[in-house]
């Protein structure tokens, strides 16, 4: 029971990487508010995890909306007394190059990706403060660490997070909050169902010296680690999970 007694935000929570998070800190004794846009998968999974004896809700969240994200923070308030930890998991991709990205997709993905981030932040960090501390813990990317050769937006919005952690990380460790980014590999999820099934496995899986692509548990271990008590001593800090492709 890693997370006993602590409560959770997790955005983009009805599905892939975000709903096994949730999943997995149920399991660890985590209360779990995740918030998404699909309402009906949110609440398949919200549903899921109180069935098996957790405790959920979810919450209608679009990450680009500020009012939205301060609902989110409230009625995790409301509903479980306080707050410890934050995800920023909500994201989108567009694998597009330079010379294909269209301004309304570069706005889309920053909005999202980073904005998203932003936002989420800035409305948990009065009640973390307020609770005497915790984890928020962000999902970048090794886009966000490397350049890449067809996802232009993505990679500045990845590079983006993984900046903005650490400037969080620094200015609110004398509030007891504690703020570090995930950096994943390629993983099988819905968001890169397409990527993959248009011949983009091969070549992703050349580039993972490990042999195979990630799967959402994998990163999930990870998050769990660092929302976790037993990562009181890492703020500010870059938690790659890719299989080694950075390492090429």
């Amino acid at each position: 029971m890693r997370l006993e007694n602590k409560v959770a935000l997790i955005s983009g929570g009805a599905r892939g990487m975000g709903a096994t998070e949730a999943r997995m800190f149920a399991r660890e004794g985590c209360k779990v508010v995740i918030g998404d846009l699909r309402d009906e998968l949110g609440r398949q999974v919200e549903a899921e995890i109180n069935e098996l004896g957790g405790e959920c809700l979810y919450v209608h969240l679009d990450v680009t909306d500020e009012q939205a994200w301060k609902d989110a923070v409230a009625a995790a308030v409301q509903r479980f007394g306080k707050l410890d930890i934050l995800v920023n998991n909500a994201g989108v991709y567009m694998p597009e190059r330079v010379e294909n990205t269209t301004n309304e997709n570069w706005d889309v993905t920053m909005s999202v990706n980073a904005k998203g981030v932003f936002l989420g932040t800035k409305a948990a960090i009065p009640e973390l403060r307020r609770n005497g501390g915790g984890s928020i813990v962000n999902i970048s990317s090794v886009a966000g660490l490397v350049g890449n050769h067809i996802s232009s937006a993505y990679t500045a919005s990845k590079g983006a997070v993984r900046l903005f952690t650490k400037s969080t990380a620094i200015q609110h460790a004398v509030d007891g909050i504690r703020c570090n980014s995930v950096h994943p590999g390629t993983i099988e999820t819905d968001m890169t169902a397409d990527l993959l099934a248009a011949g983009g496995r091969e070549d992703r899986l050349n580039r993972t010296p490990i042999g195979r692509l990630g799967q959402a548990e994998d990163i999930a271990y990870g998050v769990l680690f660092l929302a976790s008590d037993e990562a009181s001593f890492m703020t500010g800090s870059e938690l790659v999970i890719d299989g080694g492709r950075t390492a090429m």
